[in-house]
């Protein structure tokens, strides 16, 4: 393990003020936003999109990392320069999703592990030579009064710290992404709950597998009730009781937690991160962003498949990162939704 090396893409993107960009959708979801717009999801087509993205002007004032797709890191632009190496010349990280899905943890029940971890050293040594510097891998679970069961929380952190160990060895910042899904009609109180737990589990199987804190990224889900719930959680109560639960539970190690949107609309997700950077001025970790779908989405239906909507399109991702990171810092005020990009 090289720790100058991992030091070295931490500095690169745990900046105040700035996020990640998670831009690694999977063939099958991309092809669903893509749907919503009326364009074919091609090989093309995907990727005049995310280089019409990692091309936008003066995105790295506001995102330090982008996530990519196996696909995306073996792309070029039209200029023939790897999509890869177009970020880097921003000074923006690339980085690359590692997981291979969601596989069922048993033949009976609902609960999903993650798979991947077969080939994964090979695997990153080979995303190395094509220009990424850290990986992400996603665990998953459901929320119900009997879910997540215990074998399930402890399976997937397992998993995560597998993962993160064979990452820093192979010289790669892992981001770790224990997900809680908002599906479904939980209460604020039991993803609390489910949450304490889960964050406990992951930082004991990180510690066994003797994972190095101080070069890992945690993104994890914040703290609210599901979807369907009938009483949903002030913006003020899901920041408190996020924040609250984070302090329980991540060492002072960990230079940064880059939340996940997880199904939040984007002024919903800026507005929770917001606040909890309002409320906690005296964290020992960076709170911050990385979202798809709550920067992407008003791209996406800018952009429309048109390559006479870049510059429109190009806009209304920068204000999007624009916004979030004056939530990294507190100074997003809900105002700045209404002013021109």
């Amino acid at each position: 393990m090289n720790s100058s090396e991992l030091q070295s893409v931490i500095n690169d993107m745990v900046i105040r003020g700035k996020g990640i960009l998670a831009a690694d959708e999977s063939t099958r979801t991309i092809t669903k936003r893509f749907e919503s717009i009326h364009v074919e999801s091609t090989e093309e087509n995907r990727r005049d999109y995310r280089s019409m993205m990692f091309h936008a002007p003066d995105l790295s004032n506001s995102i330090s990392g982008v996530i990519l797709f196996e696909e995306t890191l073996t792309q070029k632009d039209q200029d023939n320069v790897s999509l890869a190496e177009v970020l880097a010349k921003q000074n923006i990280v690339p980085g690359i999703k590692v997981d291979k899905g969601l596989v069922p943890l048993h033949p009976v029940g609902s609960e999903k592990l993650t798979q991947g971890l077969d080939g994964l050293a090979e695997r990153l040594a080979t995303y190395k030579e094509q220009g990424a510097r850290f990986a992400k891998w996603r665990a998953v679970l459901n929320i119900s009064d009997t879910l997540p069961t215990p074998l399930a929380i402890t399976a997937n952190a397992e998993v995560l710290a597998y993962y993160a160990a064979t990452c820093q060895a192979q010289g790669f910042v892992p981001i770790v992404e224990p997900e809680i899904l908002m599906d479904g009609n939980h209460s604020i109180d039991r993803c609390e709950a489910v949450t304490l737990e889960t964050l406990h589990q992951v930082f004991t199987a990180l510690h066994k597998h003797h994972v190095l804190l101080e070069y890992i990224i945690l993104k994890p889900s914040m703290v609210t009730a599901g979807k369907e719930c009938s009483e949903q959680a002030s913006v003020e109560e899901v920041a408190e009781r996020t924040v609250k639960t984070l302090r329980r539970t991540v060492p002072a190690a960990v230079p940064s937690i880059n939340f996940l949107s997880g199904g939040q609309s984007p002024e919903l997700a800026t507005a929770h991160l917001n606040t909890m950077n309002n409320i906690a001025t005296t964290l020992p970790w960076h709170l911050s962003f990385s979202y798809g779908r709550a920067l992407q989405e008003p791209c996406l239906k800018a952009w429309e498949g048109n390559a006479a909507n870049t510059n429109a399109a190009q806009k209304a991702l920068l204000k999007r990162a624009e916004l979030n990171s004056a939530a990294c810092t507190g100074e997003y005020n809900s105002m700045m939704e209404d002013k021109s990009a």
